[in-house]
């Protein structure tokens, strides 16, 4: 018994313009399932379309396409900064700082330890190195 694959279905990018009327329709029709049929999409996705419209409004129907990493990254930073990442940003200085104040410690303490060990081979007292006998 020979099965034949079959290819996956490409997928369909559909305008906002286009969903938002499908979703406005979605409120007029008696069966949603003939809708569909008639739009040419899935009935699950005329739920997701009209669920996200809901959540919210036309902007949570993402256009064709996915946004450019450039317009992701202007929106991010055209936002204005909210007190949490204020905040945030607060804390993290505070955090970088204390690495840096960590990390100077740790090299005196590396420093200081090379000298005494250096100072012990040398007046040949214990914790030199041993004999291999």
């Amino acid at each position: 018994m020979s099965r034949t694959k079959s290819k996956p279905k490409p997928k369909t990018r559909w305008p906002r313009e286009f969903k938002l009327r499908a979703v406005a329709r979605m409120d007029e029709a008696a069966n949603i399932t003939a809708l569909a049929k008639e739009l040419g999409v899935e009935r699950k996705l005329l739920y997701i379309w009209r669920d996200k419209f809901q959540s919210g409004g036309a902007g949570a129907l993402h256009p064709i396409g996915r946004p450019l990493k450039a317009a992701r990254f202007l929106e991010e930073a055209s936002a204005p900064p909210s007190p949490a990442s204020a905040d945030s940003r607060q804390r993290i200085e505070e955090l970088e700082r204390k690495i840096g104040q960590q990390q100077l410690e740790l090299d005196f303490f590396r420093a200081a330890l090379r000298q005494v060990r250096e100072q012990r081979l040398k007046k040949g007292e214990p914790g030199g190195t041993t004999s291999s006998w």
